[in-house]
């Protein structure tokens, strides 16, 4: 089964590999491609330009929508364990983070809650957005209206052309018949076009967002009201159950700070062991700072004389070609 986070990426996969099948099949019965290459009305180029623009903003969309719904869907697991203080001290992206920040003002502001008109004005952007991509398909139904009329009047054009030069100028006849036939293509193709990516891939693309959007504003809607509408009111459980709260993070600090206190306990009774085992190893309380020292003295008197070798022998890249040398 589809996790609900991700119920709208599917539908949008899954719609656009129908996308492509409808248009591969348009590409091979109708040589479609061919004709926007050679549209002298250049309608068809305007038409596929807006399908593209639409496609990517619906792609940003549905890809914002996912990362939404999948953290509000973490979110819900956290209210029905801990509620809105759950909520609210865990991390949020985004709308849903703008939603809740509004929702912490107006709870401490003991002001009027609405759940329902927060999550309409926080979320307005993402519906805007998806009502946009339905404003580009009817965008596109119209650009194939227009390139309907506009071949339609070149078609009369060249059947124009054609009739005056009747029995008179045959290149002319000729050209005035291309010139009508070019005019029904740009009203076939262009009605086509724009019937298709705008009346029908588009509006389904659009019809998925929106209800990405509706659904994540449900499930925002469903958290308030049910796993956190306890906590919005102001009241003498309320201030029980934060108090609570608090006192579960208080509890939760001071256990890791004795577990961090008993490691600390470890490494310094290790330390003491160790210093012990070497007081007893040294019948001299002072060889060991004389051991320390002779060490030090020695390592001191190795690295004079790795620098004395360095001076008389030279660079290590210099010795390294001389010992080629006495190789050759």
């Amino acid at each position: 089964m589809i996790q609900r986070g991700y119920r709208a990426l599917v539908l949008w996969i899954v719609w656009s590999a129908v996308a492509i099948v409808i248009y591969a099949s348009m590409y091979q019965d109708t040589e479609v491609w061919e004709f926007v290459q050679h549209d002298p009305s250049r309608i068809t180029w305007g038409i596929i330009a807006l399908f593209g623009m639409g496609i990517v903003t619906s792609f940003v969309l549905t890809i914002l929508l996912t990362l939404e719904s999948v953290r509000v869907d973490y979110l819900e697991t956290i209210a029905k364990t801990k509620g809105w203080l759950g909520i609210e001290d865990s991390n949020k992206q985004l709308c849903v983070a703008n939603f809740f920040d509004s929702l912490k003002t107006v709870i401490n502001n003991n002001g009027e809650l609405n759940v329902e008109a927060l999550v309409e004005v926080e979320f307005a952007l993402y519906r805007r957005t998806a009502h946009a991509l339905e404003v580009i398909g009817n965008l596109l139904i119209t650009l194939g209206l227009v390139g309907t009329v506009v071949g339609l009047t070149l078609t009369l054009t060249g059947l124009t052309s054609s009739l005056e030069a009747l029995g008179q100028d045959q290149e002319q006849l000729l050209r005035g018949l291309r010139g009508a036939m070019g005019g029904m293509g740009t009203a076939f193709y262009t009605t086509l076009l724009g019937s298709v990516l705008g009346g029908v891939l588009l509006r389904v693309y659009g019809y998925i967002d929106e209800n990405g959007v509706d659904s994540l504003e449900n499930a925002l809607t469903r958290i308030c009201l049910v796993y956190c509408s306890a906590d919005f009111k102001p009241s003498a459980e309320r201030e029980v159950r934060v108090l609570n709260q608090e006192i579960q993070l208080l509890t939760q600090k001071i256990e890791y700070l004795k577990k961090v206190l008993n490691e600390s306990k470890t490494v310094v009774s290790d330390f003491t062991t160790e210093l012990a085992e070497l007081h007893k190893r040294e019948t001299n309380p002072h060889s060991l700072e004389e051991t320390i020292k002779l060490r030090k003295e020695y390592l001191d008197s190795l690295r004079q004389e790795f620098q004395l070798k360095r001076m008389n022998r030279g660079a290590w890249w210099k010795v390294l070609k001389k010992s080629f040398r006495k190789t050759d």
